[in-house]
Parts: structure tokens; sequence; C-alpha cells
């Protein structure tokens, strides 16, 4: 099943919001996002979704560097996430979904919400993040700067790329997309979404990539 681009005026957006708390998932408005979906509450909450606005709140559990999640029912969130919209679902045989989130706009989690059915709900501010509803393709950015600074990090990952996809790809879906594939830290994906502009969302990938390459170098230097 699928569904087509959905964009939905500010007044249109849910006031109340199914979260899935998943830790180093990214999600950015204009971005796409599969998950495969298998637990219990989970499952009940993309049944619940469907049935309605199609739409569910991604955000990343806030916890410490030490802290193995297990259950995350209790584990402090970030406050910032991202809506996102079922695109696309399917039903496996072993009773798993597959989905795909297209990224809308971003939210504050204003307050928590109880909940009957295991998964957490949240009532989002989405006021702080209006642009993201805006067509922001145009936005100018040192594309040169950002690709040699890509080339470098995934020289250093060993990952390969398609250049010539990479090369013809608009500023605005390339640095998100960037964003949400890189092998970045959970905080370090929080903080390219909390960046106010892709601008500065690009600067902070830059900045990580560089930090990236450097311990690289110096790891080698000291084999």
């Amino acid at each position: 099943m699928t569904g087509g681009i959905f964009d939905p005026k500010f007044n249109e957006l849910p006031n109340e919001l199914p979260v899935f708390p998943l830790e180093g998932a990214l999600l950015l408005p204009g971005g796409t996002l599969p998950l495969n979906i298998f637990e219990p509450r989970y499952l009940t909450m993309i049944d619940h979704a469907l049935g309605q606005s199609r739409c569910i709140g991604m955000i990343q559990p806030n916890s410490k560097p030490e802290q193995t999640i297990l259950d995350d029912s209790n584990t402090p969130l970030y406050k910032i996430g991202c809506l996102g919209r079922i695109t696309s679902f399917m039903e496996t045989d072993d009773g798993r979904y597959l989905i795909s989130l297209q990224g809308l706009v971003r939210y504050n989690v204003a307050n928590e919400i109880s909940s009957d059915f295991g998964y957490r709900r949240v009532i989002p501010d989405y006021t702080p993040y209006r642009p993201d509803l805006e067509n922001t393709e145009s936005e100018d950015l040192d594309r040169d700067r950002l690709l040699s600074c890509l080339r470098s990090y995934f020289d250093v990952n060993n990952i390969d790329a398609d250049w010539k996809a990479i090369e013809h790809t608009n500023n605005h879906r390339l640095v998100n997309t960037l964003a949400m594939i890189c092998p970045f830290s959970s905080a370090e994906k929080q903080a390219i979404l909390e960046a106010s502009t892709l601008v500065q969302r690009a600067d902070i990938m830059e900045t990580i990539m560089d930090m990236a390459v450097h311990q690289s170098t110096q790891n080698f230097a000291k084999q």
C-alpha cells in the first residue's frame, strides 16, 4: 500500500501524536525513513495511525551514553522530534509491518499524555517549525565544501557512493538524505535535527565529518 505526497496546511496537523522513540533514527522534513515494526505495541500504533491521520512522531530517547535501553516506556525523550506520515505499508508473513515515513515538520514536545495502548503519546507544538512546510530547495549553501567533506568522510569509513547521482541531487534533498543515512551518533543526529536552517544543518554535518576524518588520521598515524 502506498500513498502520494502529502502537503498539509499548518492547521491540518494532528493535535495529538503517537511517538516512536528510536535511538539513532533520524527523520527530517522532506526525507523518507523506512522502518521495520515488530513490537506488539508499535504494531498497534501503526494500526491506529492508518485508521486516522496516518501520522506518527519520530523522536529519540534522551538516554545517558552508558545506558542500555531495554524498555523505553519511561525513558526521557528529547524535546524535539519530527512528524512523519506513512506513505507505504506492507505486512509480512510473520506479522511485521514494513513502512515508509515521509518527514513533514518538526515539533516540540509540549506535554506527554497517557495512553491505554502501550505506546507513548504527546501534545506536539509545531509553531517554531512552520518554515518546514515551505519549499526550501533553493536555499543556498557551499555545496563544493559539503561534497569535499563527504568524499573524505566516505573514504575513511569505506563507504561507496554513486557520485553522479549525488552531484545531480538538489541541495535540500542532498543534505537531508546524507544526514539520515550517514553513520552519525545519536547526539550528532539530534543536533542536525535541531538546526534551524538547511545551511546550519550542512555546517553541522561538515564539522562532524571533519572531526571523524581527523580522528581517523590520528589513529592511523599511531599505528
